[in-house]
C-alpha cells in the first residue's frame, strides 16, 4: 500500500520491517519545492489514535528520547526557554571534558579555589556546595566529582575561572561557543553554575540533546554522574539524583533548583538494553519532579519499542542532480535509521528527505546530502543523515544546458506561485 503526495518531481523511497501493526512496503514519494521528499506509512485498521496512548504529564516543559537513535518519544512545550538551574552544570561539565579529551587540561591540573569562588560558592554562600576551602588547590578530577555529584557551585566556579580568567568569559566564549558546535542554538549562559541570572536560559530538548551528547561521546565521564556519595574536606554528601534509588537501571544525570526555574531534572535509565533520557523542569515540589521524571521513564519503557526503518547503507531515496552524468544520486544512511514506536502499533509514521538541491555535480562517493526525518503522530521523532552511495561526474555541455534551463523555468513558476 502507498501513499502519493502532489509534486512535480517523483521518486521512491524504499523502508525495511516497522513496528506491528505498520504497513511498511514500498513508498511513493515526491520532491516539493526547495528539494523536500515525501513518504507516508499509515497506520492499520482498528490502531489506536496516538494521543490515545500518549503520555499525560504534569511538568510545564518536558522531553522524553531514546539515546542511541535520538528518537523523541514525548514533548511538551520542548522548546521553552526556561532557567535550567544546576542542570546547566551539564553545560560546564561538557565544557571541561572536551577540554580534557582534546589535551589542553589534565585530571592531575591543580586549581586554586579563590575567594570569590568560596564566598559566591562555598560555604558561605548558603547554596550547593562541595566545600572547598579557600586558597585551597583542588585536582580537577576533584573538581569534577564535586560539581557532578555534589553540585558544587564553588567547583563549577573554580573551574571557570581556571580556564577562562572569570565566569563571564567562561559563560559568553567557552559554553555558549561549544552549545553552538554541539547545536544547541537557543541556550544562553551567564555563570558556570546555573545560579540565577537573566541570562541562564535552556530548553528541555536541548538539555535532552547535551545529556545524550555526554552519555554518547564521554561514556567514561559519564559515569561519574551515577556515582552515589563523595567525600571533600571530610564533608560526606550524597548524589541529589533521586533516580539513583529508586529506579532499576537510572545512573544519571542532574537536578536543579531556582526560585525562577522551579524543580527539574535531567535522569537516563538503562533497561533490557534500551537507554532513555527524561528532562522535566518548572515543577513546584521536588517529590514531583522525582515522581514525573520516574513515571515518564517507567511509561517510555513499558511501551515502546525500537524498529529499523532502513539498515545502514541500504537506499532511502535519490537527490535530483544538476549537470551531472545522472539525473539523481542514490542517498544513503551511514548507520541504521531506527526509531522507537508503540508497542501496540498506534503510530502513524511519516518520512521525509530533505536536501537543498538540485545537487550540483560533481558529486563525490560518501558526499553529506541531506537528512532523512522521520515524524511520529506530529513531532520529529528522529533525524538522521544522509550520503551520496556513489560518484555523480560532471555531465556534457548539453545535459548542464538542459538542467539550466529547467531550472530557469521552475524558479520562474516558483517565483510566480509565491506572489498568489
Amino acid at each position: 500500500m502507498a501513499f502519493r503526495l502532489p509534486s512535480l518531481r517523483r521518486n521512491w523511497l524504499t523502508a525495511g520491517t516497522l513496528a506491528r501493526g505498520l504497513i511498511a512496503a514500498v513508498l511513493v514519494a515526491g520532491i516539493g519545492w526547495g528539494g523536500t521528499l515525501y513518504a507516508a506509512n499509515q497506520s492499520v485498521q482498528g490502531a489506536k489514535k496516538a494521543e490515545e496512548a500518549g503520555f499525560d504529564g504534569d511538568a510545564p516543559t518536558a522531553i522524553l528520547i531514546e539515546a542511541s537513535s535520538g528518537s523523541v518519544l514525548f514533548e511538551k512545550n520542548a522548546d521553552e526557554l526556561r532557567a535550567p538551574s544546576s542542570m546547566m552544570k551539564l553545560m560546564t561539565a561538557e565544557v571541561v571534558f572536551n577540554a580534557i579529551k582534546k589535551g589542553d587540561v589534565k585530571l592531575t591540573d591543580e586549581y586554586r579555589i579563590s575567594e570569590n569562588a568560596w564566598r559566591r560558592g562555598g560555604a558561605p554562600s548558603g547554596g550547593s556546595t562541595m566545600f572547598a576551602a579557600i586558597n585551597s588547590k583542588v585536582s580537577v578530577d576533584d573538581l569534577l566529582h564535586g560539581a557532578i555529584i555534589q553540585s558544587g557551585n564553588d567547583a563549577c566556579i573554580a573551574l571557570a575561572e581556571a580556564m577562562a580568567g572569570n565566569e563571564r568569559i567562561f559563560a559568553a566564549d567557552l559554553m555558549t561557543k561549544r552549545a553552538r558546535e554541539l547545536g544547541l542554538t537557543k541556550s544562553t549562559f551567564a555563570n558556570s553554575n546555573g545560579l540565577p541570572d537573566p541570562g541562564n536560559k535552556m530548553t528541555v530538548r536541548e538539555l535532552g540533546m547535551l545529556a545524550r551528547h555526554i552519555i554518547l561521546d564521554f561514556p567514561d565521564f559519564y559515569k561519574l554522574f551515577g556515582e552515589k556519595e563523595f567525600t571533600w574536606n571530610k564533608i560526606r554528601q550524597f548524589n541529589r539524583n533521586p533516580l539513583l534509588n529508586s529506579m532499576e537501571g537510572a545512573d544519571g544525570l542532574k537536578t536543579g533548583y531556582t526560585k525562577e526555574g522551579g524543580y527539574g531534572m535531567v535522569g537516563s535509565a538503562v533497561q533490557n538494553g534500551t537507554r532513555l533520557i527524561v528532562v522535566v523542569n518548572g515543577l513546584e515540589d521536588s517529590e514531583d519532579r522525582a515522581t514525573e521524571a520516574k513515571k515518564m521513564l517507567e511509561w517510555g519503557f513499558r511501551n515502546f519499542e525500537t524498529r529499523i526503518l532502513f539498515a545502514a547503507e541500504q537506499p532511502v531515496g535519490y537527490a535530483k542532480v544538476f549537470g551531472g552524468e545522472s539525473r539523481s544520486v542514490k542517498l544513503v544512511a551511514k548507520t541504521p535509521v531506527k526509531v522507537m514506536v508503540h508497542k501496540n502499533g498506534s503510530d502513524k509514521l511519516i518520512a521525509r528527505l530533505v536536501y537543498s538541491g538540485p545537487v550540483r555535480a560533481p558529486i563525490e562517493a560518501g558526499q553529506r546530502v541531506g537528512v532523512v526525518r522521520v515524524w511520529r503522530s506530529g513531532n520529529i521523532a528522529v533525524e538522521t543523515p544522509v550520503y551520496a552511495a556513489e560518484a555523480i561526474g560532471t555531465g556534457s555541455t548539453m545535459r548542464r544546458a538542459i538542467d539550466g534551463a529547467s531550472e530557469l523555468v521552475i524558479g520562474m513558476f516558483r517565483a510566480g506561485a509565491e506572489k498568489l
